[in-house]
Order: C-alpha cells, then sequence, then structure tokens
C-alpha cells in the first residue's frame, strides 16, 4: 500500500459524465470501467489506447483483440460470490500496468457491480483512498455503478484489513441491506 495518497486526475481533467451503460468511463489515466459491450469494441479499446482488458463475468466472452493481454476474474454478480478472493491480485495488475504506461480496462456484464467493486479495490490498495473516497469518485465517473450487498460487505472488510478502520457500514433500508452512502436515495421508497 502506498504511504500517501496520490492524486488520481485534476478537476481540470474529470471525465465528462456519462449515465448511459454504453461506453467507458475514465477512473484514472490507466484504469477504465465499461460494460462486456464496450469491452467488445475493437475501435473504442483502441481508440483509448487499451492493454489489458480484466474480464470480470463468468458468463460474457472477449472477442480477442491484438496486442491486448486478457485477465479473467470468473465470478457471479451474487452476494455470494466471493469476488475479494481477486482484490489483492486485481489490484496489483492495475497498478502493474499502470507502472508500464499501459491501460487496463475493468468490465463486467454492464459496468456496474463487479467491475466497480474491483475498481474501488485498487483504488484502496494503491491510491490510498478510503472506500467512500473511492466510491464517490468512481460514481463521479460512471454514475450508474452499484455493487451488489455481498460485495460491498466484501470492500467493507477489505478496507478495514488495509486501513483498520471503515467508512461504509451496510443498514437496513426498505429495499433490504445496503451500505449508507445509499441511505438518502432509497429513504422514501416504500416495498411492494
Amino acid at each position: 500500500m502506498d504511504s500517501e495518497a496520490v492524486p488520481i486526475v485534476s478537476d481540470a481533467t474529470r471525465p465528462q459524465i456519462m449515465p448511459r451503460l454504453a461506453g467507458l468511463g475514465k477512473i484514472t489515466d490507466h484504469l477504465y470501467l465499461s460494460n462486456g459491450k464496450a469491452a467488445n469494441d475493437s475501435s473504442m479499446v483502441s481508440g483509448f489506447k487499451i492493454t489489458c482488458i480484466i474480464n470480470a463475468t463468468d458468463n460474457v466472452a472477449n472477442i480477442p483483440i491484438p496486442g491486448i493481454e486478457y485477465v479473467r476474474v470468473p465470478v457471479a454478480d451474487s452476494p455470494l460470490s466471493q469476488l475479494s478472493d481477486h482484490f489483492d491480485s486485481v489490484a496489483d495488475k492495475i497498478h502493474r500496468v499502470e507502472e508500464q504506461r499501459g491501460r487496463v480496462l475493468v468490465h463486467c456484464a454492464a459496468g456496474v457491480s463487479r467491475s466497480a467493486t474491483l475498481c474501488l479495490a485498487y483504488l484502496m490498495k494503491h491510491r490510498s483512498m478510503t472506500l467512500v473516497d473511492a466510491h464517490d469518485w468512481v460514481r463521479s465517473c460512471r454514475p450508474i455503478i452499484r455493487p451488489n450487498s455481498g460485495f460491498w460487505k466484501q470492500l467493507i472488510d477489505y478496507e478495514y484489513k488495509l486501513f483498520g478502520f471503515c467508512t461504509v457500514r451496510m443498514i437496513t433500508s426498505p429495499v433490504g441491506e445496503i451500505p449508507d452512502v445509499y441511505e438518502k436515495e432509497t429513504r422514501n421508497l416504500i416495498p411492494c
């Protein structure tokens, strides 16, 4: 873990918000987040100069693009899946690619849960960001992210492992157990 927080990008270079599922969300100068369809768009991948694609799915195949290194994280988008088993290896891989001046694209099926979770783990481990700050950052870059409750619990445990404290806690809401960062959004919801 780095001893000091490293700035990601300045506000002047903060990416444009893309609220749809399509496209790549720029998280750092070397890290992008997307869905499976965008990850298989060779013109988009080459246009962003991606050198490594991390596929965080158990059912989305990548169409091989020449010159791209592929890493598979075969995990289902289920609260019971142990995505945390891959936090360190994926975070370290992203960091190594960054050190080599490459660019990583992390994707899952929709670019909402699994891939976002892996990006959050990377930001905590290698950018020394708290979980709440990492979530705020990634959500500002890709507003549709929403890791499932099981992944949130794993991220909370990972933050504690890295820093010895937690900045996010799970709470009970009208839609079930959620991280407190979503409390305001669900406060007035009534279950069907």
